[in-house]
């Protein structure tokens, strides 16, 4: 990880903005730039900031602060970013940030799906950082960020109805039904997810629960190299989400290691029904690049949704996970030319 300060002066500089713009659009900055300190890319951090800065908001005005007492009322309330925000800030400061996550995590899990996942998402990156980096003030704000914007945006779904399965998390997949209608965004579309496959529904075991996670992860990071064009930015976070997931466990008690799994296998399988293609393009391997040699061209290419998939493709490492980092590449308009 980062020890330079670089993340940390970024992630300061990023908490003057909100979680969101045009009042939809996730801010993807503080994600991406942590995972450019992950991958040894902390000198590009600002000149990448500097070219994303046009994407960013001011932080929101508060409404009322949420409280001990208030906070169920409070829970998916968008326009309330600004006071979850301050209530984890507060909260963070006077607990260990392991605590305020174990008591929150299984609150906010059943809204995964709010905010296309994107809040969670931002919590697997502010976890990562404070599990393998040095705990910091900027860090553990990024923290409070990630999950005040995941209780604004908290979305649970009504009761999906259980569907033909398969033992893989790849068959699983193959076997979501894709929806009909795809004329609206995320949230309308995800009304539109009535049923899913049955995947590892019978894991009762934590390590099990891991494994078949990380199966999951690997599953569909492959599966956007034959069919991430579908949808070149929304099946990203396919694989993105439960990878987030998947980082945080380590901080979570074993006990919540399964119902993590359940929401993970769900929100995967629901962005794949609202934007699978019909069919998928023949697989093109990714050739003689390096995990490296991949990481570079993401960043050269700029876009943040490139940046977070080759992130989590190298998590996994394979030749087939590279391609699809390969893939997004190409599939997804540049930030900018060249920004490493």
């Amino acid at each position: 990880m980062d020890t330079t300060g670089i993340l940390d002066e970024a992630l300061q500089r990023l908490h003057r903005s909100g979680p969101e713009r045009l009042g939809r659009l996730t801010n993807h900055a503080p994600m991406a730039v942590e995972a450019l300190a992950a991958r040894g890319q902390a000198g590009s951090v600002h000149r990448w900031l500097d070219l994303y800065a046009g994407k960013l908001e001011e932080f929101p005005s508060g409404v009322e602060p949420v409280t001990a007492d208030n906070w169920r009322s409070a829970l998916g309330e968008a326009r309330r970013a600004a006071d979850w925000i301050g209530y984890f800030g507060r909260e963070i400061a006077e607990r260990t940030w392991r605590t305020v996550l174990t008591e929150w995590w299984p609150r906010l899990l059943p809204g995964v799906y709010g905010g296309s996942t994107h809040p969670v998402i931002r919590v697997g990156h502010a976890v990562r950082t404070l599990l393998t980096g040095e705990v910091t003030e900027p860090r553990l704000a990024e923290l409070a960020h990630g999950l005040g914007y995941w209780a604004a945006r908290y979305h649970p779904v009504e009761v999906l109805a259980p569907l033909p399965g398969a033992d893989s998390a790849t068959a699983a997949l193959d076997a979501v039904v894709p929806i009909a209608e795809r004329d609206s965004g995320f949230a309308i579309r995800l009304g539109r997810v009535t049923g899913l496959p049955v995947w590892a529904a019978t894991v009762t075991d934590p390590n099990e629960a891991h494994r078949c996670l990380t199966e999951l992860v690997r599953a569909a990071t492959h599966r956007y190299a034959t069919h991430g064009h579908g949808e070149k930015t929304m099946l990203v976070h396919a694989a993105t989400a439960p990878n987030a997931v998947l980082r945080t466990l380590p901080a979570l008690p074993r006990s919540l290691w399964v119902p993590s799994l359940r929401a993970a296998w769900t929100s995967s399988a629901a962005v794949t029904a609202m934007y699978a293609p019909q069919a998928p393009l023949a697989y093109t391997p990714s050739g003689t690049f390096t995990a490296s040699e991949v990481f570079e061209r993401a960043l050269a290419h700029g876009d943040e949704h490139v940046i977070k998939l080759t992130d989590t493709a190298l998590d996994i490492g394979d030749e087939r996970a590279l391609a699809a980092a390969l893939r997004s590449i190409e599939l997804s308009e540049p930030l900018v030319q060249d920004v490493s």
